[in-house]
């Protein structure tokens, strides 16, 4: 994997309010749950598939190096027709989530702070959610979109900080990736494989300055992918 673009992080803060109480007292507008609603709905949102030129060639470039089964499926999701992309992206959801990030801006609920002591309710419940964009995401529309999935205006959805990562993609005819394509086939007989980032580097930076950046990661290990850890887990390790 070389890295040629990468989704840009841009979280998002969701509040809900309402009445604080006695636990022991059911209320109708208890924060707690009106946040659990919303989170749900965040949740189960899948914003539509996005493609470029880098998920285009990588999908492209991997679909000779994997099963025929998956094969169908990398080409299938890169196809304009929703019925043929459909299932191959759900299949990806399902089986291979880091691809399916590549492709989709993508909301994952990773902080939940309301409440402290067990018999009150809170007047406010707040969480906040991983967003990363994908490079062709309109920044100005997808707030209202957000909102719009929740749909409750007792919930405040806003942006959890300002735009600190610009995005942009480094170009795959330069002679720089010509010659990583040609070293990596001659010295592992393997292909270089144009990737987007699902996470963040400084590289962001640097490409929005003009400069063409290409990233190759260390972190690979064979062990606990399968074990269910990863990058930021309970789990985490460069060999």
């Amino acid at each position: 994997n070389v890295g040629t673009t990468e989704k840009e992080p841009r979280p998002i803060e969701v509040i809900a309010r309402g009445s604080a109480g006695h636990g022991s007292v059911p209320r109708l507008d208890n924060a707690v749950v009106r946040l659990s609603d919303a989170l749900a709905k965040i949740a189960a949102w899948v914003p539509p598939l996005q493609i470029n030129e880098t998920t285009v060639a990588y999908f492209r470039t991997l679909s000779p190096l994997v099963p025929p089964d998956v094969a169908a499926r990398y080409r299938d999701v890169l196809n304009p027709n929703p019925k043929i992309s459909g299932p191959a992206d759900e299949w990806l959801l399902e089986n291979e989530p880091q691809h399916w990030s590549m492709l989709h801006t993508s909301l994952v609920p990773t902080v939940i702070e309301g409440g402290y002591r067990y018999n009150v309710i809170p007047s406010e419940a707040k969480a906040i959610v991983d967003v990363r964009l994908h490079p062709e995401e309109d920044q100005k529309t997808f707030l209202d979109r957000v909102r719009a999935v929740v749909n409750d205006p007792r919930v405040e959805v806003r942006w959890y900080r300002d735009p600190y990562r610009p995005a942009g993609a480094s170009r795959l005819n330069t002679e720089a990736f010509t010659v990583l394509q040609a070293q990596l086939k001659a010295h592992y007989n393997t292909a270089a494989l144009p990737t987007m980032g699902t996470g963040a580097t400084d590289m962001s930076q640097m490409r929005s300055k003009g400069l063409q950046c290409y990233g190759i990661g260390p972190a690979i290990d064979t062990e606990d992918a399968g074990k269910g850890f990863g990058a930021h887990s309970d789990q985490e390790r460069i060999l």
